[in-house]
């Protein structure tokens, strides 16, 4: 390895091959250096890696990467070692002789990185090792898995509490996508930060889209979709385990590659597919929530959820896996009111009672968010507490196509005077779908119980079905006319203002239910490029990938692929100021790429493209 520049900005272009940092990395590689402690919030694709590993490059000692995934520590070592930097990972996917040999390269001090889980880090003598590896600092990837407050909580990283007390002296900088103010202040407590540097950048992605439309044939709506994109590569998130084998089985049939991905399959079946996706052998990846988290292919173009997310913080972290590289994204939810009861069905079967609460009251955030007319940047972003400065994103379908609205004082009346009924009559509240079933006229054993078929909103409301009123009572939640109550089973109640519309009869104005529709609009991070010259780069950017044993985007990311099919760099100087193209890559792919260009400018000519925003 040549030796390193101490500027952190040179030393940038040198490894990573960027001309400047994204926001709050340079401050935070600065507090890094300095030996801070360090509480980073940067959204997917924000950079967060470079955080660490630029100050591994600048100074001595050995940082330890805490990792989750097997998969992702070998993503994260390949693209090191292609950009010029010593880093290994110890884990059980190498053998013992070979294991071996890289603890003695650790022991003479040969490596910047060391990528583990937290299962290798606890294990039996272990830490007496690290303890003579002089070590400069801990980097906890994925933190919120150490909180049972988040998505993805994992037992495992529970131990990590117990660095501290070891190593009282290394620093420790903790690192995560997607974490509301509850599971940051749990990875402050747990991990014993000490007085950390906190960033918390914007959760906004201003490259991806967000579209939800009404599931109708779902497998045609798929089809559509990744057709749309020919070459692209995608996400299908579906709840069940075997939806994913179906639809995938499906997709194959009609000549699009794809595969499945869930935990019930073998290990090395899921890891093989895992890797033919990250190759881009298989284009289309059917998964579940298993997949994905650390997931490091940065051109997935887009993600379609077939199913209801189980939670807002999931969906906003399922969604971010697209467009990572900076470049467009486009992420679609089929939303059909009868997905409810699927997740119902799921939290039922839960044992523990708080766990069902937590679950339920998840699942109406996502039902409100799926059924909003609202933009859908806006309630994202709030759901970590944000603010989006306009009223319009300009890249969801509610702000692109706003939703029909329409008089719905009638129902209003009828959802809002039901719900004063039943408490009235039976002195507690219960959930929208009582309420429904009260106004359709059910005959349920709930409601003979609790005498609610003596009401006199008892069956007034059958010219709606159920689905219907079932959205309309979440949109009176949504408009501050009801509120729910998460700790009584989410049981919907008047507030004051709902009181106020009942008594005084004001006009109540509801939206028309979703339709399916498409995007078209240029968002952040597009530019135009020579589409022809691009598929060429492409196709020897999975040569030489194939060659080295590595995913493609470790050689270049499409935006450096672009940049190529935008400017044409005919010689080093002009292929060294390339997005991503660093003094290590110049060396090594410099000369195949430049002749490639060269060869096509030389058969078709260049074209001139407007100024790029």
């Amino acid at each position: 390895m040549e030796a390193s520049p101490r500027d952190p900005l040179a030393a940038l272009k040198q490894y990573f091959g960027f001309d400047a940092f994204r926001p709050f990395q340079a401050e935070i590689v600065q507090d890094v250096l300095a030996g801070r402690d360090v509480l980073a919030l940067l959204p997917t694709g924000g950079g967060k890696s470079l955080c660490y590993q630029l100050p591994a490059v600048l100074a001595d000692g050995l940082t330890v990467v805490v990792s989750p995934l097997i998969a992702l520590m070998k993503d994260q070592v390949d693209a090191l070692l292609t950009a010029g930097i010593a880093a290994t990972f110890l884990n059980s996917s190498l053998d013992p002789s070979e294991a071996g040999r890289r603890q003695r390269a650790l022991h003479a001090g040969e490596y910047k990185l060391l990528y583990v889980s937290p299962e290798r880090l606890f294990s039996p003598g272990f830490l007496d090792q690290l303890e003579r590896w002089r070590i400069a600092r801990f980097a906890i990837d994925e933190a919120h898995c150490i909180s049972d407050w988040g998505h993805d909580f994992r037992p495992e990283y529970r131990q990590l509490a117990g660095l501290r007390n070891r190593f009282d002296d290394v620093p420790i900088v903790a690192l995560t996508a997607t974490a509301t103010e509850r599971v940051r202040r749990d990875i402050r407590e747990q991990l014993k930060l000490r007085e950390p540097a906190k960033y918390v950048a914007s959760f906004n992605r201003p490259n991806l889209t967000y579209r939800v439309s009404a599931k109708a044939k779902a497998y045609e709506q798929v089809v559509k979709l990744i057709r749309s994109r020919p070459e692209e590569s995608g996400i299908i998130y579906c709840l069940a385990r075997k939806t994913t084998e179906t639809l995938s089985a499906k997709l194959r049939a009609d000549g699009i590659a794809a595969a499945p991905y869930h935990a019930g399959m073998e290990p090395e079946d899921r890891a093989r597919n895992q890797e033919a996706f990250l190759r881009d052998e298989v284009r289309v990846i059917c998964a579940t929530i298993a997949f994905g988290m650390g997931i490091n292919k940065p051109n997935v173009r887009f993600v379609i959820h077939h199913d209801l997310p189980k939670s807002l913080e999931g969906y906003y972290q399922e969604t971010g896996r697209a467009g990572r590289d900076g470049l467009p994204g486009e992420c679609v939810l089929l939303f059909s009111p009868g997905d409810r009861v699927k997740q119902s069905r799921f939290i039922d079967e839960k044992t523990d009672e708080r766990e069902r609460e937590i679950a339920r009251a998840q699942l109406e955030q996502v039902l409100h968010y799926a059924e909003s007319g609202a933009c859908r940047r806006g309630q994202l972003l709030a759901h970590f507490g944000e603010t989006l400065d306009s009223t319009n994103c300009g890249g969801c379908d509610n702000c692109l196509n706003p939703r029909e609205q329409f008089d719905g004082t009638v129902a209003a009346q009828k959802f809002l005077s039901c719900v004063y009924r039943i408490r009235q009559k039976s002195g507690f509240g219960v959930g929208i779908q009582h309420v429904v079933e009260v106004l359709c006229g059910a005959a349920t054993e709930k409601i003979r119980r609790f005498g609610h078929e003596t009401l006199s909103t008892y069956g007034i409301g059958k010219e709606h079905a159920r689905q219907e009123w079932s959205a309309i009572g979440r949109e009176l939640v949504r408009l501050g006319l009801l509120e729910q109550n998460a700790a009584a089973f989410n049981a919907v109640e008047l507030t004051s203002a709902g009181a106020e519309v009942l008594r005084s009869r004001q006009p109540v104005r509801l939206t028309r239910p979703m339709k399916s529709s498409a995007i078209k609009k240029r968002m952040a991070g597009d530019f135009e490029f020579d589409e022809e010259l691009f598929a060429r780069l492409r196709a020897l950017r999975k040569r030489l990938a194939d060659e080295r044993g590595v995913p493609s985007y470790i050689i270049f990311s499409d935006v450096s692929l672009r940049e190529m099919a935008r400017r044409y760099p005919e010689d080093h100087e002009a292929f060294s100021t390339i997005t991503g193209v660093g003094s290590m890559k110049l060396r090594e792919f410099g000369e195949p790429f430049i002749a490639e260009i060269r060869s096509f400018v030389r058969e078709h000519g260049a074209k001139t493209f407007g100024q790029r925003e």
